[in-house]
């Protein structure tokens, strides 16, 4: 009986230590990987501009990051998203990428509509200011099924379960008291 007990708890404890000395590795941020790149001159600065997909496509999550050459040290930036509509979707400045902390960069982002989309670029830094696009930035349709589609399919489950709990409800709810008659 204590043999079986000190095996159990011998058994457990090397599962734990297994998983405590797995769990850091496991939980570490993965590297941005750029596999692609492209190139812009704004005013005297030269910024690389990293993608972790290509090519891109609407609704796709990826990251950004934006290089300058020399380092991102006394500099600031802005970056405007132009849709292919000509509408800006956003305007913002410039930091470090969360898991590249030497760049500049976009953590998990996507661009939410097809066609050629346009990165303004505004950079200051201690050769003046400089400004500079990336022009013509396709964007692909959208992988998969269309939204509309993906998100019918998803609430299936979600209805199934109403049903369920509807019928469980129903058939596990007291019987009103009937009158007795007097």
């Amino acid at each position: 009986m204590i043999n079986r007990i000190l095996a159990t708890a011998a058994t457990i404890l090397a599962i734990l230590g297994l998983t405590a000395g797995t769990a850091g590795t496991a939980s570490a941020y993965q590297p941005v990987d750029i596999v692609h790149t492209e190139h812009v001159q704004a005013g005297p600065y030269s910024l690389t501009v990293g993608f972790s997909e290509w090519p891109l496509r609407a609704m796709q999550s990826l990251d950004f990051t934006f290089i300058p050459e020399g380092g991102i040290e006394d500099r600031t930036g802005t970056l405007t998203e132009i849709q292919p509509n000509g509408k800006i979707r956003r305007a913002e400045p410039l930091s470090r990428h969360p898991r590249k902390r030497d760049v500049w960069g976009l953590d998990v982002r996507s661009l939410d509509q097809e066609g050629a989309w346009t990165f303004h670029f505004v950079i200051d830094g201690p050769q003046g200011r400089g400004e500079g696009d990336l022009a013509n930035l396709t964007v692909l349709h959208q992988p998969g099924p269309p939204l509309g589609v993906s998100w019918a399919v998803s609430t299936v489950p979600l209805i199934g379960l109403i049903a369920f709990l509807a019928y469980a409800w129903r058939r596990t709810r007291r019987p009103a008291p009937t009158p007795h008659p007097v």
